[in-house]
């Protein structure tokens, strides 16, 4: 059982013993008719004014005329009706309800009563959990039990994957799949007046026969409650993996920083999803073959990969779709290619991906010792590539068989996959799943897959710093951003605040060259508000042409091995986005930048620079100095603090850039934007 503060009990919702159905009219029949087809066992009522039977189930004229409290309820009735039955079926005792009708919170931009409303059936439900509104409702396949008012592709099985979706025409189509993926569940979540995505997730938990869960996900709402889950998931070890979609309410905030601009809508649910250790897939194709390949596997040990096939082109093809994925094909250790020569002879060449040609094909065994070399204790997947023609797929069977025997004979996870996802037939597919060979759909699918499946972390222990409400926030000067980031231990160079008749005079104690700023702006160099290499006789003439008459005056950085952009943005619906990236002139042109959610550690940021391309400069690129990297380290710890102190206020800070020297990183621009007070 996972633990869940204040968890809501949707065990006799799920996975009812007793269900009824509340309504009449084609959705209702849908329900019953589904139920007939699935084989469920339990009891099955109806709740109508006129009694006629529908599919041999007769109707009672009110909610209390039923013979028991149902475990779970699907209510086909308009919405007002709705708010009637569900303080009825709570009152009663019942296990939960399923509410199909729509018009509630959804609807308030036509109706200014639908908030109301939602509220309404909240408190109506009390205790009880209530799945919807506009809610399409469940699937439990591995117990034959629904609340579904249309078609549906699911069939019994014993164990599989769940699938959790926030919206219904999505959930109806993945369950059409034609891939023999074994779905266990499939439960839509509607508007969430009452359960969250996230109840429900966790009650999947609590199913010993769901192999891995899929996340269809349009927003978060609370990060801490996913945190958890998380955590939960991870101690169950039921392997989770997400399609987000939609964009977040940072979509509608000013962008002050180049921050804001780099990161995007979609930068805070990736660095969420990233802390959360639940992998990120983009289209439905790939989301199925994720979930195939942990319903069979679980999270790989690592992403490193062989490839099997009797084609040159297939080999060429697999490698370089392999490009922009993070999966390799490590080259062949030395005993691999003793006992491949020994399997294969002197006509073949040896190497990962593998193209064996057809001096095997159709022999049992020496298909099997030609690729069971390829499955060695270092690779994380085995990628056997086989088309099978829909004229005679029978004369693949040698392929088949040698499949199973390579999965059985190593113990490593293998996979057939097939170029195109049509030339797998689903029969094969079930028989390769059955002996424990994960079938695969679409190489681009399958690479998407390994990469998912193999790259993963195991979710981060420290939750993301919670975000409060926001405001309209205000920019402070350069001047004051340093002296505050200063305080928590970023370096900034030696300056001095001026007036426009005062620059010499002030500049007396600053060591030449020296760098100019006008204040007051955000995007100084756009407005031509800074000169650098100044020596002190020149201030009076760079100023001659800048706004204001408020300017910054600093000592100028020298020996710069790199520039780096460190941002943090407040984003409402995942916390605090820290972005790491090139700073600079190079900021939008390169778009070269690393997201995650504070808080983080060093060693968290060590293994994100890694991944930036201009990471090189950093660490002495063709023979350069190297840069203080443990003083860039520094510098974003030292960020992160100021965040935390000030995170009821901080609307986002940004240093750009940070110039990188041998000797120090230094923070040579900054901004802060704060919000203002919150009123008592």
């Amino acid at each position: 059982m996972n633990e869940f503060v204040d968890k809501r009990d949707l065990s006799r919702l799920l996975r009812p013993k007793s269900v009824a159905v509340v309504g009449g009219g084609a959705w209702c029949r849908q329900v019953i008719l589904q139920l007939k087809r699935m084989g469920y066992s339990g009891s099955v009522f109806r709740v109508h004014p006129f009694p006629d039977p529908v599919e041999g189930v007769t109707a009672v004229p009110r909610i209390a005329d039923l013979p028991e409290a149902p475990d779970a309820v699907f209510l086909g009735i308009n919405r007002h009706a709705t708010l009637e039955a569900v303080a009825a079926l709570s009152a009663m005792g019942a296990g939960g309800a399923v509410c199909f009708a729509s018009g509630f919170a959804e609807a308030v931009a036509e109706d200014a009563a639908s908030g109301a409303l939602q509220a309404a059936l909240v408190d109506a439900a009390g205790d009880m959990p209530v799945l919807g509104p506009n809610c399409y409702g469940f699937v439990n396949a591995v117990d034959g039990a629904l609340l579904w008012p249309d078609q549906h592709g699911c069939h019994p099985v014993e164990r599989g994957v769940a699938i959790l979706a926030q919206s219904s025409n999505i959930a109806i189509n993945l369950t059409m799949q034609k891939r023999a993926l074994p779905i266990a569940y499939v439960i839509t979540c509607g508007n969430m007046a009452q359960t969250s995505q996230i109840e429900i997730a966790h009650a999947l938990l609590d199913d010993p026969r769901v192999t891995a869960i899929g996340l269809h996900v349009e927003g978060f709402g609370n990060v801490q409650e996913w945190h958890q889950f998380a955590l939960a998931a991870e101690a169950c070890g039921v392997p989770v993996i997400a399609i987000k979609v939609g964009a977040s309410d940072q979509a509608q905030r000013a962008t002050l920083t180049h921050t804001a601009s780099l990161a995007g809508t979609d930068a805070g649910a990736d660095a969420l999803l990233e802390r959360l250790g639940i992998p990120r897939l983009y289209d439905l194709p790939a989301f199925l073959e994720t979930l195939m390949l942990l319903h069979c596997n679980g999270f790989l040990e690592n992403s490193t990969l062989s490839s099997i096939s009797c084609s040159g082109g297939e080999a060429s093809l697999v490698a370089d779709m392999a490009t922009g994925f993070g999966v390799s094909f490590p080259v062949l250790k030395q005993d691999q290619e003793m006992a491949l020569s020994a399997a294969l002879g002197p006509m073949v060449a040896l190497s990962n991906p593998l193209d064996y040609h057809t001096y095997v094909w159709g022999d049992l065994q020496k298909m099997t010792a030609a690729w069971s070399p390829m499955a060695a204790a270092h690779i994380g997947l085995v990628l056997i590539v086989l088309d099978y023609p829909h004229t005679d797929p029978s004369a693949w069977e040698a392929a088949t068989e040698a499949a199973i025997a390579v999965r059985r004979e190593s113990g490593r996870p293998v996979a057939v996959v097939s170029s195109l996802p049509e030339l797998l037939p689903k029969d094969v597919a079930s028989r390769l799943l059955v002996s424990g060979v994960t079938p695969l759909h679409g190489l681009r699918e399958a690479l998407a897959a390994a990469e998912a499946a193999g790259n993963r972390a195991a979710p981060q222990q420290y939750p993301p710093i919670p975000v409060g409400p926001e405001g309209m926030p205000e920019m402070i000067s350069e001047m004051q951003a340093k002296e505050r980031l200063a305080s928590f231990g970023l370096k900034c160079p030696k300056r001095v605040r001026s007036t426009r008749n005062a620059l010499v005079q002030t500049a007396s104690e600053l060591r030449e060259p020296l760098v100019l700023k006008a204040l007051g702006l955000a995007h100084k160099s756009e407005a031509g508000a800074v000169r650098v290499n100044l020596r002190k006789d020149a201030l009076e003439e760079a100023a001659r042409n800048m706004p204001g008459d408020a300017f910054l005056i600093e000592e100028m950085v020298a020996g710069t091995c790199c520039e780096l952009l460190l941002g943090v943005t407040r984003d409402p619906a995942h916390g605090f986005v820290l972005t790491i990236g090139a700073g600079g002139i190079l900021t939008e042109l390169w778009q070269d930048r690393v997201s995650m959610l504070l808080p983080v550690t060093r060693e968290d940021v060590t293994e994100r620079l890694r991944l930036l391309r201009i990471y090189p400069l950093l660490t002495g690129y063709r023979g350069a100095a190297p840069a203080d990297l443990e003083g860039a380290l520094d510098a974003v710890m030292a960020l992160q603090d100021f965040v935390v102190a000030e995170a009821n206020s901080l609307y986002e800070v940004e240093v750009n850039p940070l110039m990188c020297t041998p000797e120090s990183a230094v923070a040579v621009d900054a901004l802060i934007a704060l919000l203002p007070p919150s009123k008592p």
